[in-house]
């Protein structure tokens, strides 16, 4: 097991994806009703009516590209507009537990969003794709990881810097294994002591031998380079 470094990126004004990360466009509710016209909505028709409908069975999952397995229709899936046509006055909506909050007032998109669980959020920043999201890590002044994104390797688990740095009385350093236990978010003030502590470990390590240098100079780049934008942009980091 690895532990990673990541950087609160939406606490930053820097951040380019931090608009789009902060723009909540969808959340899953328990009980999407209560939100009246914003919930979505499956119109669905039974297997059993279907088949009532649309005659040849066989046929119409071809023309439709539809799974042969599936045990519902939805309507959505309906290529065909004569199969649609047949199908749309036998639908019932069901409720998908999602809710459409892209165009809310600000008070309905609130009550939302407190409504959800943070993993159960679509953003502006799920629907870019993989190489848009490449291009902007690129750009982003929080790109610390050589321009490849925000978030990147400390070491292994069994790092024996933190040790190390313990040693030479660098507590930042030295809490990373507990900071992964407990999630704790390092402040920029902690940033700024991480700043001080790099100098220290960096001679430290040869004193330590040959291996800890080739094994540690790397982390330490990596520490400082996430503690610079830390202190700079005014956000947390943290371990995991």
């Amino acid at each position: 097991m690895g532990i990673s470094i990541g950087i609160c990126e939406t606490d930053a004004k820097g951040a380019l994806c931090r608009e789009l990360k902060t723009d909540v466009l969808k959340v899953r509710s328990e009980d999407p009703t209560r939100f009246g016209g914003l919930a979505e909505y499956d119109c669905v028709v039974s297997l059993d009516a279907a088949k009532a409908a649309v005659g040849d069975w066989e046929a119409f999952i071809k023309r439709n590209r539809i799974n042969a397995e599936t045990d519902a229709v939805y309507l959505d899936k309906v290529k065909n507009g004569d199969d649609l046509a047949a199908l749309e006055k036998l639908s019932e909506k069901i409720p998908t537990g999602w809710v459409d909050v892209a165009n809310a007032d600000a008070d309905a998109k609130a009550e939302a969003v407190a409504s959800s669980k943070k993993e159960d959020r679509l953003t502006g920043w799920d629907l870019v794709s993989f190489d848009e999201m490449k291009d902007m890590c690129a750009e982003c002044p929080l790109s610390w990881d050589k321009g490849r994104g925000c978030i990147g390797p400390f070491g292994p688990d069994n790092s024996l810097l933190p040790e190390i740095a313990g040693r030479r009385g660098c507590a930042v350093t030295a809490s990373v294994p507990e900071g992964v236990k407990s999630g704790r978010i390092y402040s920029p003030a902690d940033a700024a002591r991480l700043l001080e502590e790099i100098p220290i470990l960096t001679a430290a390590l040869p004193e330590e031998g040959k291996v800890m240098v080739r094994r540690y100079s790397g982390p330490l780049e990596r520490l400082e380079a996430v503690a610079k934008i830390s202190s700079s942009e005014g956000c947390g980091f943290y371990f995991f």
